[in-house]
């Protein structure tokens, strides 16, 4: 019996029974689609994520109190804050791998336009080289200046989302808004960043330093520094050459008394991907159980369908075919079963990558689809050996007899 003839066997067997059919192609479907769009999610998810933090930049440190520290004095009473004042003392150190510090202070207030208010607003104090070391670009107007950071202006520049927000008719550009009472013109909106974390970067409000310490925050400890290092090949060398500066500003004699911490975006990068892999991986391993699920499905189905074509066997071996060929025919059912539903599942996992799931869009992993397939084939033919292998076995005698 040829290969063909094996092959055209097994889809009249597939289509002898057609609902049975179907409801094992849903089975195998079900398991193939959600291995592939789960592994979608999870990949898609990481990308977001390694896109954020690359976008805080490579070639940046972020400095933030920490300890026993938190912004205050730790245990050692010698140990002074990180003000604005400590960012020009690092920024003029000459640090030879150190191009920029940038001093920020952060509140939460509600901020208000003529015809609407948003509370819990998030609102950052920098100077104007906020936006040199940050990747936050203007999408209209312009960021405020060095001489609005020395008369403490009460300018702003705001998130696309705030903007649409606070004027849903109007352009925001050049609009007054209040700060918890305070106003402050719009001089800049900021372009659409990606959103990701507790605080959404289109709804900040970013103003000078000197006017959100003189109006809310006061004049002690910064929230965190950027430090812009000459290139993203020295930002390991420049957190060293910060930690050291530091230690001798603040007056910190023992390292474990530190009342700071120095990240880079390259280790938070690294961790991202750790933990995004094994979200990946435990999102597939969630889906593979559906996928095993529809394999036991087409070993019930085979069992049936054996049972039912016992006297078909029968007169099939009589006439003289062999074990190999009546076996090679039911593994033929199985595989084209476990096929079908896999070719059925990545359509439906690709349809349903084209929608955000919980707020991520998907991204298809370019080895998930053969991978699926190839697993699902191979678990039709596994979960299709012993049903297959009980039919070979039956001799023509009993098979004739059963019916």
């Amino acid at each position: 019996m040829s290969f063909f003839e094996i092959l055209r066997s097994a889809m009249r067997g597939v289509a002898a029974n057609k609902l049975r059919s179907v409801l094992t192609l849903l089975g195998v479907m079900i398991g193939v689609g959600s291995v592939i769009l789960l592994l979608a999610v999870g990949n898609g998810s990481a990308q977001t994520v390694q896109s954020a933090i690359t976008n805080l930049g490579t070639n940046t440190l972020t400095v933030r109190a920490s300890g026993g520290g938190g912004g205050t004095t730790t245990t050692s009473t010698s140990v002074k804050e990180i003000t604005a004042a400590t960012a020009d003392q690092l920024a003029s150190a000459g640090l030879g791998h150190v191009k920029e510090v940038v001093p920020q202070v952060s509140t939460s207030l509600t901020v208000a336009s003529p015809t609407a208010s948003e509370d819990s607003t998030t609102i950052i104090g920098s100077t104007a080289d906020y936006f040199d070391v940050s990747t936050t670009t203007i999408a209209s107007g312009a960021a405020f200046t060095a001489a609005d950071e020395t008369t403490s202006a009460k300018v702003a520049v705001i998130g696309s989302t705030l903007a649409t927000e606070l004027f849903p008719t109007a352009s925001a550009l050049g609009g007054s808004i209040s700060i918890d009472g305070t106003p402050f013109t719009v001089v800049g909106i900021l372009a659409t960043q990606s959103s990701t974390g507790i605080s959404d970067p289109n709804s900040e409000v970013i103003a000078p330093l000197s006017r959100i310490q003189k109006s809310y925050t006061g004049y002690g400890a910064v929230s965190s520094l950027t430090v812009l290092a000459t290139s993203s090949d020295a930002v390991t060398a420049a957190q060293g050459e910060v930690t050291v500066m530091l230690n001798q500003l603040l007056g910190v004699t023992d390292a474990s008394d530190e009342p700071f911490t120095v990240t880079n975006q390259s280790s938070l990068l690294e961790t991202a991907a750790a933990s995004a892999t094994s979200f990946t991986v435990l999102l597939g391993a969630v889906a593979a159980i559906s996928l095993l699920v529809g394999g036991i499905g087409v070993t019930n189905v085979m069992l049936v369908t054996v049972t039912e074509r016992t006297r078909e066997i029968g007169i099939r071996k009589a006439l003289g075919a062999t074990r190999g060929a009546v076996l090679g025919q039911f593994l033929a059912e199985a595989a084209t079963l476990t096929l079908l539903g896999g070719v059925l599942g990545v359509i439906a996992a690709v349809i349903g990558s084209q929608w955000e799931i919980n707020g991520t869009q998907p991204v298809i992993l370019g080895y998930s689809i053969p991978l699926a397939l190839g697993v699902s084939v191979a678990i039709g033919v596994f979960f299709g050996v012993y049903p297959a292998g009980r039919a070979a076995n039956m001799r023509p005698i009993q098979a004739l007899r059963a019916i």
